[in-house]
């Protein structure tokens, strides 16, 4: 088992190039009262903006500008917090690691099923998409406490790329507006909206990534006798 200090962070996304140097700026900006735990705060409340927004836009749908704006408050506070530490040089690698993931773990969560609270897209599918995002959760942590290595990001997509699919799809239901697509499966009848089926994907590419990074690992260990 490998300890916290000596884990490696792979964050290998499409949008890196843009968010490291923003990042870097940003951290030798912040004023000296700004502290890495105020950063943690930030994106917690950016979080509790998304549910509330997403929960009043039963009643207008322009509440989903603020649902955006509480993806860019997210953010701002998640990312940085640990570059803010290290930019520092005042990391506490085990209680940095405990703090950080435990409040990213509930903010996705208070997040995701925040969407299902919208009209725009269904509880159970908000709750289905969550339930992926946790079993890939505990694969992350459980690969970084046997390997060493604590990656969170696959196929160039990580927690900044997602953010920015929220925005967009938040974009997308604003301008269209509540409609379901009906059809038949046999003699059931379905109805389901296309941000549901937005949702659903994003949904089934956790769990191809959940189950192609779980078997790859595992036959790599098994093959190592470890």
């Amino acid at each position: 088992m490998s300890d916290i200090k000596d884990h490696k962070r792979v964050n290998d996304i499409l949008l890196g190039p843009l968010e490291r140097p923003a990042l870097q700026w940003l951290a030798a900006h912040l004023p000296a009262w700004a502290t890495p735990d105020m950063m943690t705060v930030i994106g917690i409340l950016g979080a509790l903006i998304i549910i509330l927004s997403y929960g009043l836009s039963q009643f207008h749908p322009s509440f989903l500008w603020i649902a955006s704006l509480g993806f860019v408050i997210s953010w701002f506070g998640d990312s940085l917090d640990g570059t803010l530490a290290r930019y520092r040089h005042i990391e506490r690698p085990k209680y940095g690691f405990f703090i950080d993931h435990v409040t990213d773990v509930l903010t996705e969560i208070i997040i995701v099923l925040g969407l299902g609270l919208s009209p725009y897209i269904s509880f159970s599918v908000a709750s289905l998409c969550c339930i992926a995002y946790i079993t890939m959760s505990v694969l992350v942590y459980v690969r970084m406490n046997v390997m060493g290595e604590f990656k969170i990001s696959y196929s160039k997509l990580g927690p900044t790329e997602v953010r920015v699919l929220a925005i967009i799809l938040n974009t997308f239901m604003f301008f269209g507006g509540i409609y379901t697509i009906k059809f038949s499966l046999g003699s059931i009848p379905i109805a389901i909206s296309p941000y549901d089926l937005v949702v659903t994907g994003i949904t089934l590419l956790i769990i191809y990534f959940f189950a192609d990074t779980g078997i790859k690992q595992a036959i790599a260990l098994r093959n190592l006798r470890e």
